[in-house]
């Protein structure tokens, strides 16, 4: 089959949107790694796979603040496949206090702490950096390595400056900021490589019913991989440099 070889390392994929990242990769016959901060959260996952009858996937001890555990995982995959297709950057956090039930809206620009945005930021934004740029040496050993960057719509300033849209009241500052700025690293990278068969694309998945989403999202959880799956299989002529939902592109 087409994606036989392939090789997916997925960070934050023991529940939630990256567990369905990697269902939806190993349902096409892609190899994964399960990158988890917990190790027995994440060997429970794999099991989880493979009891669906999934064979190919393992998972690894990866918490992606520490750079340790990046060098680590680079050697890991050189090691064990001698390159990596594709690299989806999962992993986020959402640490501001914000109650998007608030009537009017809610906007924690002024209330939130230096110490939640340097947080957030480590996680969202200097961590995916780092990590990239550690496995980009194997990324390119791949014929058609893909990236995937898991941002938000809340990321969107077009949207945010927008009074007509549906998310101009919902304005948590640290977490929207994280993906605005991880977008940029989106369109960054994306021209840098843009001569190579790289692609790298930012997904909004949606707001989907997780721990971060809530129970009162309206997307079920199975969906939410959905996004990712797409751009991390990309054809040679598909999108680099883009942001968007189901195939759907959405404004800066």
């Amino acid at each position: 089959m087409a994606n036989e070889g392939k090789v997916a390392f997925i960070t934050g994929a023991n529940k939630g949107l990256g567990l369905e990242t990697a269902r939806g990769l190993a349902e096409l016959g892609i190899a994964v790694v399960i990158g988890s901060r917990d190790e027995a959260n994440g060997r429970a996952a794999a099991e989880k796979l493979k009891a669906e009858g999934i064979k190919d996937v393992e998972a690894v001890r990866f918490d992606v603040t520490r750079p340790e555990d990046h060098r680590a995982i680079a050697r890991h995959l050189q090691e064990r496949y001698g390159k990596l297709d594709i690299l989806v950057n999962n992993a986020g956090v959402a640490l501001d206090e914000a109650d998007f039930g608030t009537p009017g809206g809610v906007n924690t620009t002024s209330t939130v702490t230096q110490e939640i945005l340097h947080k957030t930021f480590e996680t969202n934004f200097f961590a995916v950096i780092a990590l990239t740029q550690a496995l980009l040496p194997l990324i390119r050993k791949s014929p058609a390595g893909r990236i995937v960057n898991l941002s938000s719509i809340l990321g969107s300033l077009t949207l945010h400056s927008d009074p007509k849209s549906d998310i101009y009241g919902m304005k948590a500052f640290a977490y929207d900021a994280s993906k605005t700025a991880l977008n940029a690293f989106t369109v960054h990278l994306a021209h840098e490589l843009r001569d190579t068969p790289i692609k790298v694309n930012s997904a909004h998945p949606g707001w989907v019913k997780t721990d971060m989403g809530g129970s009162s999202a309206p997307m079920e959880l199975s969906e939410g991989g959905k996004t990712s799956v797409q751009l991390a299989t990309l054809p040679d002529d598909g999108p680099t440099g883009s942001f968007s939902h189901l195939g759907q592109p959405l404004p800066w």
